[in-house]
């Protein structure tokens, strides 16, 4: 029984779609293309906050290695571990300051 009305189900709605289908399509007007947008200028806003975000991050990363630092009272391991905090965070900033640096001599490159 439950086959039956599944299969019933089915057969109508697929036969509605049939009925009201074609007449959509050909009583419906063509869709207006969308106007040409510069897409440059949102580009640029997005790599700014991605920017500005990766060094505020690294900059609190970088103050949190300098406090596991003051704070070691000669423990090696809190040491190693404010040490890889304070790389990590350095060579993410050194990261970012080259990724937007490549990006804006690229863009120079292209515009130019």
């Amino acid at each position: 029984m439950k086959k039956i009305l599944s299969i019933l189900i089915l057969a109508s709605l697929l036969g509605l779609s049939l009925l009201v289908g074609p007449t959509a399509v050909l009583s419906s007007a063509p869709p207006e293309v969308a106007p040409m947008v510069d897409i440059m200028p949102a580009l640029t806003r997005i790599t700014n906050w991605i920017f500005a975000i990766l060094m505020i991050v690294a900059s609190i990363m970088i103050i949190v290695g300098g406090f596991y630092f003051v704070t070691a009272a000669g423990n090696d391991e809190i040491i190693k571990k404010a040490k890889t905090i304070l790389t990590y965070a350095i060579a993410g900033m050194i990261v970012a300051l080259l990724a937007r640096g490549i990006v804006a001599f690229i863009r120079t490159v292209i515009i130019a």
